[in-house]
Order: structure tokens, then C-alpha cells, then sequence
């Protein structure tokens, strides 16, 4: 069971939130650091806000491009 932490950017669609997942790197040959993202859709099911931190569970697919649930 994997867990992420993340920003919610959208909750434009029904029960569906878009949440940016942020991360610093650090290149293995410059040894210089940046920031990956990555957006997810995820099952709202406590009624998240725009700006709110959320913790999420990767759970079996809720549909064809959800399959992550949020926890808080």
C-alpha cells in the first residue's frame, strides 16, 4: 500500500480531485537538484478543497484513470 502527499490544484469534476505530487531529485552525474511533479486524479471522497494538503492510498482502479483514494 503506497502512500503520497500532495497539493490539490482542481476540483472542477464530480468525486474527482487533481492533486500535484512535488519532489526534489538530485542528478546522479551534475549532483545539481530539481523538482519533479506529477498530477494525479484521485477518488474524492471527503470533499477536498482547492489548496488543501491531502494524503493518498493507491487502491484497485476506480476507473479507467483513477486508482488513488484520498485518505486526509
Amino acid at each position: 500500500m503506497q502512500k503520497l502527499k500532495g497539493r490539490v490544484v482542481s476540483t472542477k469534476a464530480l468525486k474527482t480531485a487533481v492533486v500535484l505530487v512535488s519532489g526534489v531529485k538530485t542528478h546522479p552525474l551534475y549532483n545539481k537538484s530539481f523538482i519533479r511533479t506529477k498530477k494525479y486524479l484521485v477518488d474524492d471522497q471527503i470533499g477536498v478543497k482547492e489548496g488543501d494538503l491531502v494524503e493518498m492510498v493507491k487502491v484497485s482502479p476506480v476507473s479507467k484513470k483513477k486508482h488513488i483514494v484520498t485518505g486526509k
